[in-house]
Formats: structure tokens, sequence, C-alpha cells
């Protein structure tokens, strides 16, 4: 059984008061608080076990890298048993489409090539692109939403041509909690050969995902939405896309030879991770997913569902709150505006008065904004360590607000 208050114990943060008032942290999708066994993790790592990794043969660079290279496999059974070679450690989803934008994108992608997104995209999966639409000349070709913010993989279908080389979705929206049928979506472009990157920063917090079974080519992750450390993340990238790839990133760890004429590369995953990592920000990711793994992520995805569903019939209540998307199985991620004037960066500093923090703007998906006709909204995000008595608390804050400015 998910025991709610045994989780909150967990994370140091949830007992402390904000403005007189006990903290409501719902601003987890932007970045969710970490529970003690990362906080843990990290400081064991840099008080007691720290060193470079790969370089060394003494005895702190050793442990380093186990626990480092260690996390890979983690990473690779919590995505559902992929191959650890598949998997790229990055300081986090931006990196990754970077990576994929740089590295397989000016591989194999010329002007007049076209790339398929969603409006619902996060700015990490828009501006990669938009560099290589002002570098190559490639069109980017929108898909929008349905109106209660569900997405029809059909759509996908609708647009493409001969043209598209690259489809590239979010699994979560991180406004509208839309979750996007990837499996779906890889089915019609399979046949095609067209590849599909995928931003499983929400989704991969919310529910368990198998990308063996998903079918996409591209799939990118970050380390501080998942309890982890900021800068921290990966991206999983499927052996076939690797080959057609060149890392855009050069220095240490990622060559094999280098002499004053050539270089060669080192294999996968290496061959794209440059430099000195973030050894113990990875580490702490690790604690992180072992935190997750050991809660059980259906048992996660259970809970935020009732948080879902509870905070939804509050909000129906109230008629001057306007919730942006209600698609069928969303994420507890709710997006709003309210009826009266108040804006939304007025909501979320009279909300904080009461101790809870939600977040405020364009939420990087100014694309989105503009679909949806809005300026900027409020977001209240859930987490595994939210509860109900928290949706109690928020409603309270918003009605407070309503009366202000109503």
């Amino acid at each position: 059984m998910y025991d709610v208050n045994a989780v909150r114990a967990d994370f140091p943060i949830l007992s402390r008061e904000v403005n007189g008032k006990p903290l409501v942290y719902l601003d987890n999708g932007a970045s969710a608080q970490k529970p003690q066994a990362v906080i843990d993790a990290v400081t064991r790592a840099y008080g007691h076990e720290y060193a470079n990794v790969h370089r060394g043969l003494h005895t702190l660079s050793t442990i380093a890298t186990e626990n480092y290279e260690a996390v890979r496999g983690k990473i690779a059974a919590f995505l559902g048993g992929v191959a650890e070679e598949e998997v790229i450690f990055t300081t986090g989803s931006t990196m990754g489409f970077n990576l994929i934008a740089y590295g397989w994108g000016m591989e194999n992608l010329t002007a007049g090539d076209e790339i398929v997104l969603s409006v619902m995209e996060h700015h990490a999966n828009i501006v990669p692109w938009h560099f290589l639409r002002e570098r190559l000349g490639v069109k980017l070709v929108w898909v929008e939403p349905e109106a209660d913010g569900s997405f029809d993989p059909a759509r996908v279908a609708e647009v493409l041509t001969e043209r598209t080389k690259l489809v590239t979705l979010t699994h979560m929206s991180n406004v509208l909690g839309t979750v996007v049928d990837i499996a779906a979506v890889a089915e019609i472009l399979r046949p095609r050969g067209i590849p599909l990157a995928v931003d499983g920063s929400q989704a991969t917090v919310h529910m368990p995902v198998d990308l063996t079974t998903l079918g996409a080519d591209f799939y990118c992750i970050t380390g501080h939405k998942l309890y982890g450390p900021s800068a921290s993340g990966a991206v999983w990238i499927r052996a076939e896309r690797q080959a057609q790839m060149r890392p855009f990133m050069g220095g240490g760890d990622m060559i094999r030879t280098v002499t004053r004429d050539e270089i060669s590369y080192n294999d996968p995953p290496h061959k794209f991770e440059a430099g000195t990592p973030g050894i113990v920000q990875m580490i702490g990711l690790g604690a992180a997913l072992d935190y997750m793994t050991g809660l059980g992520m259906e048992n996660i995805a259970a809970h935020e569902a009732g948080l879902r569903d509870y905070a939804l019939d509050r909000f129906r209540a109230l008629n001057w709150l306007n919730v942006q998307g209600t698609a069928p199985g969303k994420g507890a991620i709710f997006s709003f505006t309210m009826d009266g004037g108040a804006h939304p960066h007025d909501i979320s500093t009279i909300v904080d008065q009461k101790g809870v923090a939600v977040r405020a703007g364009h939420h990087c998906c100014q694309p989105l904004m503009q679909h949806m006709g809005v300026s900027a909204t409020c977001r209240a995000s859930f987490g595994l360590y939210n509860t109900t008595e928290e949706v109690d608390v928020l409603v309270d804050a918003l009605e407070t607000c309503h009366r202000l400015f109503g």
C-alpha cells in the first residue's frame, strides 16, 4: 500500500514553512524536491568517494567510476531494459535534444527536409530544430492538439510527406498534462522509415515507460524532475541511429586516439560524452531512480491519478477557474487562468502567501500559449508526495485570490 505520509517524511524540505504556512509544493513540473536518499548519496560522493572517473587507477577513482557507471544500468532498467550502450549521459533533456539535433540532424538533414512537431512542445524540443531551420534550411511542420488538449496520432499522418525526415513529440505535456500515444505514432512512422524523437521529461516522472515496446528512436529524460539533482539526465538513442551520428562535442572520454593529424572516436556511449561529466549529479540521479523504483512506478502513477481526479472535481466547482486541457488520462498537471482580471503572476504571488508554490508564465511553451490564446497561465503540478489535503489548501488559496480580483 502506498503510504504518502511515509513518502513525505523522506523529503526534508516538506517539513518547512513558507510565509508562516506549511509548504505546499506544487511546482514539480519545473523541478521536483529531493528525498534524503538522494541528498545522502550526493553528500557521500563529495565527502568520501570523490575523484575523476575513467582516468585513474587509484582507489577513489575506481570507486567513483564504478558508482558513476552503475547509473547507466539503472537508467537502462528504468526505461524498460534497454541496452546500456544506448544510454548517453547528459545534463538533461535540453542537452539531449541538442545532441540529437547536432549529432544526428546535421548529418542526415538537408535544406527542404521537414521536421514534424506539436505545438505542445517545451522549448527544449523546439529551439534546437529552429537552429537547423536557420542553419540548414529545414522546415518545421506543426501539429495541434484537439480542443480538450488531447493529441490524435492521426494528425501526424496527415502532415507527412516524402520530405519528412523526423517527428519529435512530447510524451506528456508539461502544460496540459496530455499523454501522447507514442506507440501509435511509431506505428505510423515505422513503415515509412521516419525516426521518432520523444521528450520524456514529464512522462518518466509520472508513469512506467518501456522503450523496448514504445517504438521511439530517441528518448530524453531529465534528472531534476525525477527527484534527482539538477544537471543530470540522459538520452536513449537506438543503436542504428547512433551509427548515423557524429559527436558534436569534443574532448576527453569521447576519443580513442589523438595525433597531430587525426583522431579516432571511442565506442558508444562514451563517443558522445565529452569531458569530465557531472559525476556526483549522475550518482544522485541513480539514487533517485532507486527511490522511485522502490516505491513502484505503478504505485506512483495510481497515487497521482487519484490526486488528478480529486483536483479536477474541486476545480469544476470553481466556475471562474479556466483549466487548460482536460484530455482523458492526462497527468496531474493543471494550467489555468482566472476570470476577473487576475494575472497568473498575481495568482502565484497571492497563493504563495498561503505557502503554496505554483508556477506562473509561459512554461517554456510559447507556441502552445499562442495556440491557446493566452500569454501565460498558472500551473499546479503534482508529484509523488502531494496529498488531497494540499489540493484543498490550493483551492482555498485560489478562492482568496478570486475574492480579491473577482
